[in-house]
């Protein structure tokens, strides 16, 4: 069920591009990235929040919370009940029901561990949260965790950080083509504006990025190439590309010229 806009479990939202807020060199350079990038849902990791505001100032602070809708993630967490109770604990303290669900398996590559990250998702679901794991690049995990009630699921192209691109677009194509009903957010790895692109050309719904942008020599204007580059990618997908032929089809046909 593909929309108009990026839309989870009934909301829409204006950008496809969410952004994460780690990373940055100051709180003043991650307000601006988040302001040149578009986006409109910003993931936030729930254990490096000060939600008791003990040093009185919080990452809070720095977000426009009236243009923004806030996605907490359970960063961090290595097994099911502790990113079961750090989202209780996100929605315990205001910040949102909608969760970007985190379970990690290995600490070296930080990728998921999918046994826990389908038990969290079954419990956070009967909990009335809006779930959205991230997960492998493996279809059969993409569709049990739609099947366990996910609001959508976000494959990974790539390790987290690694700015390495895809690295096996052809999973992704699986997933894209088998998961129709809930979005597809591709999350991690992406490096550039050219790999942004790429995701939302082969149907994607959206993408979701923190390194590639904060981790930039300028994060403010890495921020706009990536808003342009999900706008021009999705554009793509909904204009369709022309057919690959393996011989040169010429721009100006030659039939009907006058010799």
């Amino acid at each position: 069920m593909k929309t108009d806009r990026l839309t989870i479990a009934g909301m829409a939202y204006a950008s496809r591009l969410i952004v994460g807020t780690g990373k940055y060199p100051t709180f003043q350079v991650m307000r601006k990235a988040i302001e040149a990038s578009g986006a409109s849902l910003v993931t936030v990791a729930v254990r490096r929040v000060d939600l008791a505001r003990r040093d009185g100032e919080s990452l809070l602070d720095h977000l426009d919370l009236e243009t923004l809708k806030l996605l907490p993630n359970t960063a961090g967490c290595y097994t099911a009940d502790e990113a079961v109770r750090t989202a209780r604990l996100a929605r315990e303290a205001g910040l949102s029901d909608l969760i970007k669900l985190e379970v990690i398996g290995d600490e070296k590559t930080l990728f998921p561990d999918t046994e826990g990250l389908l038990q969290a998702t079954r419990t956070l679901v009967k909990e009335g949260f809006t779930v959205l794991p991230y997960t492998n690049d493996d279809l059969v995990v993409a569709k049990r965790l739609r099947d366990a009630g996910a609001a959508a699921v976000m494959p990974l192209a790539s390790p987290i950080g690694s700015g390495l691109g895809i690295q096996n677009a052809l999973n992704l194509r699986f997933i894209l083509e088998e998961i129709r009903d809930i979005p597809v957010i591709v999350d991690a790895g992406v490096g550039t504006p050219s790999d942004a692109a790429v995701v939302l050309e082969m149907g994607a719904d959206g993408v979701l990025m923190n390194t590639g942008i904060a981790g930039a020599g300028d994060p403010v204007k890495m921020a706009r190439a990536m808003r342009l580059a999900v706008e021009a990618g999705r554009l793509a997908a909904e204009a369709g590309r022309i057919p690959r032929k393996l011989h040169a089809s010429a721009s100006s046909p030659i039939d009907g010229l006058l010799r």
